[in-house]
């Protein structure tokens, strides 16, 4: 996929784990897992828009596009 996934980054930049996240965000730990690992077909606007609050970020520094070879 051309679209990466920088959760993990941006955790710990923030030094915040995946439960204080998921806490904060009011998802499940196995939906941000998804998301953070890549697998994730789609994301929400409402549930960026939390991860944004939540990290004190960007939506670009979450998520990245890289143009396949």
């Amino acid at each position: 996929m051309a679209i990466i996934v920088n959760l993990d980054v941006m955790m710990a930049k923030r030094k915040m784990s995946l439960n204080e996240l998921s806490e904060k965000v009011g998802l499940t730990l196995s939906n941000l897992s998804i998301l953070k690992t890549g697998k994730a077909k789609a994301i929400r606007f409402s549930t960026l828009d939390a991860i944004c609050k939540a990290l004190e970020c960007q939506p670009a520094d979450i998520l990245e596009y890289r143009e396949k070879p």
